[in-house]
């Protein structure tokens, strides 16, 4: 088992203000205000509740990184970002057993230029690795 820890649940919206506004009066707090995301042309904002933390990301435009996504699903949960001390290693591990990168690791500006890749898992989805401090 590797020693990740969940930095947060990305959630796909389509208008980034009435989600912040819907989740707030579900009694999350904005943790971070909205960043734009021009690598992925997305906007992000991270809010927390109980401990927990939610990273609502919207598509800028039509070529995001995530439109596509947004009009399969909608609004929905989409996925789980863990966060590793020792990202190049675990990033081997993950594709090495069975996971598939579906982006090259690059600086996240909302996540301080942290280290994000994402991979797919055939059974459990799309998963986030984020590079820790």
């Amino acid at each position: 088992m590797l020693p990740f820890k969940i930095h947060h649940i990305g959630y796909l919206v389509k208008k980034i203000d009435a989600a912040i506004r819907d989740f707030a009066q579900l009694g999350y707090v904005v943790t971070q205000n909205t960043v734009f995301d021009s690598f992925r042309k997305i906007h992000i904002c991270f809010m927390e509740k109980d401990g927990y933390v939610i990273e609502l990301v919207s598509p800028a435009d039509e070529n995001s990184i995530v439109a596509g996504l947004l009009k399969k699903y909608k609004n929905t949960p989409y996925h789980i970002c863990y966060e590793t001390a020792s990202f190049e290693k675990d990033f081997a591990y993950l594709t090495e057993h069975g996971f598939t990168a579906i982006d090259s690791p690059t600086p996240a500006p909302a996540i301080d230029g942290r280290r994000v890749v994402f991979l797919m898992s055939a059974s459990i989805g799309m998963i986030e690795l984020l590079e820790a401090f």
